[in-house]
């Protein structure tokens, strides 16, 4: 008899668990859903017309572009910098600085979650890539080496970006 109760409270708790499990799923895909709403939903052959060649290598392939290279990786004028793709505003011109890495960097983001991280393990290394949660383009990667007080570094490759002048 013993043994019969602890079996059924074992399998009570494996219900109940399943069922956590369950309701968590149905959560993430309604939260998936109204993430969907949001996004941008174009082709590729779509995104080929609207970018250039360079930016869709850099934001829909996730390639990059040689260090130093990039048009705001100097740039210093006062505005915001979007996204390339869709125009999600990102960072603001006072969260750059100059880390001397050959892409612009940012020390944080424009808040409200306009950017996404996802690991990425490409290359033989493991890093947290950044991408636009509006459209899912892909901006560079963060590191946690910054010289900032976020401690954070925002790496973006400039063919990812555009810039409105304040």
């Amino acid at each position: 008899m013993k043994q019969y109760s602890i079996f059924i409270i074992v399998i009570a708790m494996f219900a109940g668990a399943c069922n956590s499990h369950s309701q968590q799923t149905t959560n993430q895909q309604t939260s998936n859903k109204m993430e969907d709403k949001d996004n941008l939903s174009k082709t590729e052959a779509d995104w080929k017309k609207l970018l250039s060649p360079e930016q869709y290598r850099v934001l829909r392939e996730k390639g990059t572009e040689r260090p130093g290279t990039g048009k705001f990786y100097k740039h210093a004028e006062k505005g915001v910098y979007v996204c390339g793709g869709c125009g999600n505003e990102l960072f603001a011109d006072e969260m750059k600085f100059d880390s001397n890495c050959g892409w612009p960097s940012f020390h944080s983001e424009i808040a409200g979650g306009k950017i996404k991280t996802i690991l990425d393990t490409t290359h033989g290394m493991v890093r947290t890539e950044i991408v636009c949660a509006k459209c899912g383009g892909h901006l560079g990667h963060l590191f946690d080496d910054g010289p900032t007080s976020t401690g954070m570094r925002y790496c973006v490759n400039s063919l990812s970006l555009d810039f409105k002048k304040e």
